[in-house]
């Protein structure tokens, strides 16, 4: 979010958490100020999660506690070295998904944050290393599928990467997250979101969570 309308709209949707872009490179970037000023005027039950890219966990701590977030979703290569990132709030750690499904296909890399205390989730992207979140693109969930029944039995799983209110449904129906996280897919422009399509995603993950619930 970088503007309180576009926040109330989603609230107002029925959206269970609001995000704020605190990486300099993104076209969504936030100051703290801004965000602050964001917070203090959304409802308390929903969540405000920071976002963060390879920034210093005193940093993050910092931010935290001045925009008021509920918790902060790491977005670079922390979760390579998480307990170097414990911070005052529970964390969400981001995974490039395609280019772990590659790994952990060949042996090379078994996902796991058990020793994490603050753990809120682990989001799958489609970014890679060298571009971070924000894409557009969805990941191949085909390929993904067991990687992310076998993580979402170890922690809870958000799935995010060119998800729409076209294709959401089917990724809940499908991958059966624990949540899903949108950006550009529900934006007018970069930064800025369309109304009608944040509405529609929130409906649209409703209706197939509605359909799951009830073995559909």
């Amino acid at each position: 979010m970088t503007n309180l309308e576009d926040a109330l709209v989603a609230v107002d949707a029925g959206a269970d958490a609001v995000g704020f872009v605190f990486y300099e490179k993104s076209p969504r970037c936030v100051s703290v100020e801004a965000a602050r000023e964001i917070v203090e005027k959304l409802p308390e039950g929903v969540e405000k999660i920071g976002v963060f890219v390879n920034d210093r966990p005193e940093r993050v701590s910092r931010v935290a506690d001045e925009a008021g977030l509920t918790a902060v979703q790491f977005h670079g290569d922390e979760y390579q070295r998480p307990s170097e990132y414990v911070v005052n709030r529970t964390a969400f750690f981001c995974l490039p998904v395609t280019e772990i499904v590659r790994e952990w296909r060949q042996g090379n890399v078994f996902v796991t944050f058990s020793g994490f205390p603050n753990l809120a989730g682990v989001l799958l992207d489609s970014g890679t290393r060298e571009e971070r979140g924000g894409t557009g693109k969805t990941f191949a969930w085909g390929e993904a599928y067991s990687f992310v029944s076998t993580v979402g039995k170890l922690h809870p799983v958000v799935v995010a990467g060119g998800l729409t209110p076209e294709n959401v449904g089917w990724a809940v129906g499908f991958l059966k997250p624990w949540g899903v996280d949108v950006a550009s897919g529900v934006e007018a422009r970069p930064g800025k979101k369309d109304p009608e399509k944040v509405r529609a995603f929130v409906r649209a993950v409703r209706d197939a969570d509605g359909l799951r619930g009830s073995g559909g």
